[in-house]
């Protein structure tokens, strides 16, 4: 990540025996605007190495706690560390050694894509020039190329393969996929992959699209509402989420409310329901609110986080059984 003027970063100090082991630590951390928590005494430790997905619905606090760790913004209280360091005390040597893409991949429009490179490359002395052409050789993008003649999945490879070549120890990716078409996507995706293979970097990837973070992430956090609600591999996760498929031949107010439901919905008839750390005990309590036939299932990532974050809204089932037994 480049800072706001122009000036070179010395190559930082080797590493010493002391180095943390955490890339990011929060303890209690509160961010507050007006009277609306953006984050809520949030407690998160983030492991150095691989892959780490940080998930949420809008407003969950991800953009805040960025802000915090790169040290854009001050927080309320408690406290945050990126990389060992107090987040409000970040010198040029710290910010050498974190690396960020966000979603608007801006650079400078009138500048050619080789200036651009050359102004990072003096800002970082620790430059790793076959890196960056490794990562945007996965992109059509010609030397010569003005910033404004680039595509959005071009800029993004560019920005991509920028931050790789300054050779980061933590690299965070905030929605870099966003308007991206399909090869763009796939194109940066495998790039990410490919870098994390080479480089000993930690990568903290924020995304909406599941589909990314089935495929990228070791680490899955979820946050809500300004809190940490759940972190553990993606497979361990999907683990506590169960499918139940059941038939109903009468009025069964209430099954929605059973201990463990996330969601509710109504296809060809059966009534499917996602719940959450439940056993094979959940299929008698349906047969005991009227459940004629069930079925449980496995659920994929995409679904089991959605319904995961949309739990406080199961659709009641009171109307479509009603329908049904028109």
């Amino acid at each position: 990540m480049s800072t706001s003027e122009l000036h070179v970063v010395p190559v930082a100090p080797a590493a010493v025996s002391g180095e943390p082991r955490y890339v990011v630590e929060t303890d209690a951390l509160t961010l507050r605007y007006g009277r609306k928590l953006a984050l809520k005494s949030l407690n998160l430790r983030i492991p150095q190495g691989r892959i780490h997905a940080i998930v949420g619905a809008n407003g969950a606090g991800k953009t805040s706690l960025f802000r915090i760790l790169l040290g854009f913004q001050s927080q309320t209280s408690g406290s945050a560390r990126i990389l060992g360091r107090d987040c409000g005390t970040l010198t040029e040597h710290d910010r050498a050694r974190i690396g960020f893409v966000n979603e608007e991949h801006s650079l400078p429009a009138w500048l050619r894509v080789h200036e651009v490179v050359a102004m990072q490359r003096r800002l970082y002395p620790q430059w790793n020039e076959a890196r960056f052409r490794s990562i945007v050789e996965h992109f059509t993008v010609g030397a010569e190329q003005r910033i404004r003649e680039l595509s959005r999945g071009e800029r993004a490879g560019v920005n991509l393969a920028m931050a790789m070549a300054q050779e980061p120890e933590l690299l965070i990716l905030d929605e870099p996929t966003l308007g991206l078409d399909v090869v763009a996507k796939r194109a940066f995706l495998e790039a990410v992959l490919t870098s994390v293979e080479d480089a000993d970097c930690t990568i903290i990837y924020c995304s909406h699209q599941m589909e990314e973070i089935e495929r990228l992430a070791d680490n899955l956090i979820v946050m809500e509402r300004g809190e940490l609600v759940h972190m553990s591999p993606p497979d361990a996760f999907c683990e506590r989420v169960s499918l139940w498929v059941a038939e109903f031949p009468f009025l069964a107010s209430g099954a929605e409310f059973l201990p463990g439901v996330l969601q509710v919905d109504r296809i060809d008839g059966l009534f499917h329901f996602i719940v959450l750390d439940q056993d094979d005990q959940f299929g008698k309590q349906l047969e005991a609110k009227g459940a004629r036939r069930t079925l449980r299932g496995a659920v994929g990532l995409d679904r089991a986080v959605n319904a995961f974050l949309t739990r406080n809204h199961a659709r009641p089932l009171l109307a479509d059984v009603k329908d049904s037994i028109q």
